[in-house]
């Protein structure tokens, strides 16, 4: 019975992984494969190869990347910027978007700096991400502050708190290896040992 036991633990825990990443792959691919996909779909009709969605997805965002490097295509599309930024409503949710995909893509990337903070009043400390260097432009008291966002375990929703700068200890842990840390509440780390 023993045997029977562990060998379907030890089969939860080997397929089970698997079966979930290619399930997550899958939705993803057919996902970002409908954005454009579903407009081709009627047009190309049994010529369809599913991933075509995906190219010309990925080809119409570099042209477009592009163009807004160009004089007169720039200039419509830094109109189309100001004009969103002008309607209510509207403008909140942009800006949002718009700084999210910044700071992950962008020259200047959050996330890059991952940091132990200690937590008031106790020994405990936490592991997060500076997201901001610069937040005296929101408030101006806050000029030797930085902003840290710190994930919650098995989840993507965190905190994001404010901390004086001198009492935050930047980490040499590369960021993708910390979210994995935190994310699965310190598992990784003992799977990165045992290799």
């Amino acid at each position: 019975m023993k045997s029977i036991v562990k060998s379907f633990v030890n089969g939860t825990i080997t397929i089970i992984p698997i079966i979930l990443v290619i399930y997550v792959f899958f939705n993803v691919f057919t996902f970002l494969d409908s954005i454009l996909g579903n407009i081709l779909k009627p047009y190309m009709k049994e010529n369809y190869i599913p991933g075509i969605g995906i190219i010309i997805t990925f080809l119409l965002i570099t042209a477009l990347g592009w163009l807004s490097t160009q004089f007169i295509s720039g200039k419509i599309i830094r109109m189309i910027d100001r004009l969103l930024f002008k309607i209510p409503f509207v403008k909140t949710l942009y800006s949002i978007i718009k700084d999210t995909f910044h700071s992950l893509l962008g020259e200047k990337r959050s996330f890059s700096k991952v940091v132990l903070v200690k937590l008031p009043g106790t020994n405990m400390k936490s592991i997060g991400f500076i997201t901001s260097e610069e937040i005296e432009t929101f408030a101006n008291p806050l000029k030797d502050h930085v902003a840290v966002y710190i994930p919650q375990t098995f989840q993507v929703a965190g905190f994001t708190f404010i901390i004086p700068r001198d009492e935050i200890q930047i980490l040499d842990v590369k960021p993708e290896e910390a979210m994995k840390f935190i994310l699965s509440g310190g598992i990784t780390s003992k799977n990165q040992e045992a290799k």
